[in-house]
């Protein structure tokens, strides 16, 4: 299935990243991004496998790290990639 990011995502990995890099480290932004590959590689192989978020109806959350989720919806043959998500915020935060 071929994967769509969203504008939205975007943003929000880019900012992750940064952050990643200027607070920790460049070793600890390149492992998130190992991490989040290996997950988009796994959407993609079996995108029904995570759970629904229960927010929206068909929108899936893929947890990424025990701080970051990831949303998506499949739709029309395939996958969008809506948001990043720091789990440790508040909840009502989340736009999906």
């Amino acid at each position: 299935m071929k994967i769509v990011f969203s504008k939205r995502f975007r943003i929000h990995l880019n900012a992750l990243l940064v952050y990643l890099e200027n607070e920790w480290s460049e070793k600890s932004r390149r492992k998130f991004e190992d991490v989040l590959l290996t997950k988009i590689h796994s959407i993609r192989k079996h995108p029904e496998a995570y759970k629904e978020s229960g927010k929206k109806t068909g929108v899936r959350q893929c947890v990424i790290t025990k701080h970051t989720s990831l949303f998506y919806r499949i739709k029309d043959n395939e996958i969008q990639v809506i948001t990043l998500f720091d789990t440790r915020q508040n909840p009502g935060k989340l736009k999906l």
